[in-house]
């Protein structure tokens, strides 16, 4: 292939690497020795350090000006997926890029077109399509941001906001227009929004607008503009809808695929907690006192439990505000911008806002609502961690729930870190820290500290009090009758009268673990051993309820790796660390080394004698009724 166009569009020093790229072949015409650049890897300077990997923004031949965006912005080397898109599109071919959120997807298409845009022509150049508003005003503001110093008029077009704004600045004329395919589609309809000659479309998150439904109006606007337009189609995934659209209407694509090894960022760290949904709201005003974040994004599954939410953490003295699919634009946008300006700290939302919020000062996202697909987890964990900042997720996960979290981390590659919640302990630390900070930065406010000395001076000498008990006196008078620090031995006595709680109902139970039957459930009732009562002695096997489990899991495991059988096993008690079963006082050393190597639920049983006192008769199941196997049952009969 011939690669003259890229020597027209300044991309002289990017001719061989493009050619690596995309597989084409360079003839000696194409390359002379000027153009050849020394791999990134073997480049030096003179003190012996390595200069960055890959090319800069000067090597894509991007033009004066928006180079001078760039530098103002703080860019200096694209990523990935710009170093590979750039070239391609500034050399006029249609493009499918295949790569996750928040990998520089915006910068790829925007500063190809700004640098082929014809300032102030007559008509509409370039159209962006996008999927939700906050992803259009995102690229629009992006667009904006690159465009300072050309002359690029641009409009954004969405649904929610009034028609009267956009369809002023189209009568104006415009340059660039971003937009939801619903919106767009309303003023083809309405003939105020003129395509006919449109150069550049770009889709972007083409598999979350066919997703949405927008499959129909998205194939309109690509049929009905000029044939002859340059389309660039961006991805997260590949399904069979998009490689069809993209076989349909674009023109032999450069299909360019950027994946990390994982498919969220590697800056960000990921931990769940295991908790009931009762209690979620305790847990997340815990996570609130002891992890240290700026802005934070939490994320559930309904429109209503966004301002249940939100409301009950202002209720506890968090700054937190709603934001759903139900809530006008305006309202949107005015709740964005004031988590942007630190006046808000928490955004509980819906997965409206996964896409397209790009907002510094979110460094930590929770997913209150684990999401039941690993794509919307990608996409909510993508708000944070952007532009190389780091970022931490947090994910509440019920116990039945557990499937989600071994679908997620096959999905990311990723194993998610168990991150206990914080106790009594660990939130008094922090308020106590808190407190010393507080006072730490009052004492650099010279000038009220002198005032105030001046007036507890006058009441030490007024009532002869010592000066320590006047400071604590004003500390308890901040303080209210909130008190500061909590009780940790009243949470170890509530968490012990749960457990004791859950024991009780388990043992309570009947149990199905062991039936007694010898062969195959086939119908047909079996003689059931007597339960043996004598020769049988506690062991202790150190899996319990905080492992979750079951009597079945213990009589399974002994019988299949130890071969006992149910006559050798009495009473089972599942206690919080571990649990207590009767087997016979000689075990035979054989069965005691297949013991030593098995496990329940990932953890090894530690088969060992137990010489305390192992069954309360309140708590236990008394199992020593044999079971009559010629015994008929009969449903009762009701009288009457």
């Amino acid at each position: 292939m011939n690669l003259q166009p890229l020597r027209d569009v300044g991309c002289r020093a990017l001719a061989p690497r493009a050619a690596a790229v995309y597989g084409w072949t360079v003839s000696e015409d194409d390359v002379q020795p000027d153009d050849l650049v020394a791999d990134a890897d073997s480049e030096t300077e003179s003190d012996g350090t390595k200069t960055p990997e890959g090319p800069t923004f000067a090597d894509l031949g991007l033009d004066d000006k928006i180079l001078k965006a760039l530098r103002e912005l703080g860019y200096e080397r694209p990523s990935p997926i710009q170093a590979e898109t750039i070239p391609a599109l500034l050399a006029g071919h249609d493009v499918v890029g295949l790569a996750q959120t928040g990998t520089g997807k915006t910068a790829a298409f925007a500063l190809p077109i700004l640098e082929r845009l014809t300032p102030r022509a007559k008509h509409v150049q370039a159209l962006v399509l996008a999927p939700t508003r906050e992803l259009a005003l995102q690229v629009a503001e992006a667009f904006e941001t690159y465009a300072t110093h050309l002359k690029v008029r641009l409009l954004p077009v969405y649904g929610g906001q009034g028609y009267g704004v956009q369809l002023s600045a189209l009568a104006r004329g415009v340059d660039v227009v971003v937009g939801t395919p619903g919106r767009v589609m309303d003023h083809l309809d309405r003939g105020t929004l003129d395509l006919t000659q449109l150069e550049y479309l770009v889709l972007d998150e083409a598999d979350e607008m066919l997703n949405m439904g927008f499959a129909e109006d998205v194939e309109k606007i690509l049929a009905d503009t000029p044939s002859d337009k340059q389309v660039a189609l961006f991805s997260a995934t590949m399904p069979h809808s998009i490689r069809k659209l993209a076989q349909t209407y674009l023109k032999d694509p450069v299909e360019i695929s950027v994946k990390g090894k994982t498919a969220t960022a590697t800056n960000v760290t990921h931990r769940y907690t295991i908790v009931s949904y009762p209690q979620k709201l305790d847990a997340l005003t815990r996570i609130l006192e002891v992890e240290n974040f700026d802005g934070m994004i939490v994320f559930v599954r309904t429109k209503n439990e966004t301002e249940t939410l939100a409301e009950k953490l202002r209720a506890r003295g968090i700054s937190a505000a709603a934001i759903n699919g139900d809530l006008p634009q305006a309202a949107r946008e005015r709740t964005i911008n004031q988590l942007k300006a630190a006046k808000l700290d928490v955004l509980v939302a819906t997965d409206v806002a996964a896409r397209g919020l790009d907002v510094d000062r979110i460094s930590h996202v929770v997913n209150f609502d684990i999401p039941t697909d690993t794509e919307s987890y990608v996409h909510r964990i993508g708000r944070t961690g952007r532009a190389g900042r780091s970022g931490a997720a947090i994910s509440f996960i019920t116990p039945r729930e557990r499937h989600l979290l071994r679908a997620i981390e096959r999905a990311t590659g990723q194993e998610l870190s168990h991150m206990p919640l914080p106790t009594a302990d660990d939130i008094n630390a922090t308020r106590l820290s808190r407190f010393d900070d507080a006072i730490t930065a009052a004492l650099e406010e010279r000038e009220k500290i002198d005032f105030f000395r001046d007036v507890v001076s006058h009441y030490v000498n007024e009532f002869d009090v010592p000066e320590v008990d006047v400071a604590a006196a004003l500390a308890a008078v901040m303080q209210g009758d909130e008190p500061m620090l909590l009780d940790p031995e009243a949470e170890r006595r509530s968490e012990r009268f749960r457990e004791e709680k859950a024991g009780r109902r388990r043992d309570d139970r009947p149990d199905r673990s062991d039936r007694g039957f010898d062969g195959p459930r086939d119908g047909v009732a079996r003689e059931r051993r007597p339960r043996p009562s004598g020769d049988l002695v506690p062991w202790r096997v150190s899996v319990g309820r905080r492992q979750r489990i079951t009597p079945r899991q213990i009589v399974g495991a002994l019988a299949n790796e130890g071969g006992l059988t149910s006559a050798d096993m009495g009473r089972i008690n599942i206690r919080p660390d571990h649990s207590i079963i009767e087997l016979p006082a000689d075990l035979p050393a054989s069965v005691l080394e297949k013991l030593s190597r098995t496990r329940v639920s990932g953890k090894l049983i530690e088969l060992q004698r137990d010489e305390g006192p192992s069954f309360v008769r309140d708590r236990t199941r008394e199992r020593d009724r044999p079971f009559n196997a010629d015994k008929k049952f009969k449903k009762p009969r009701h009288k009457g």
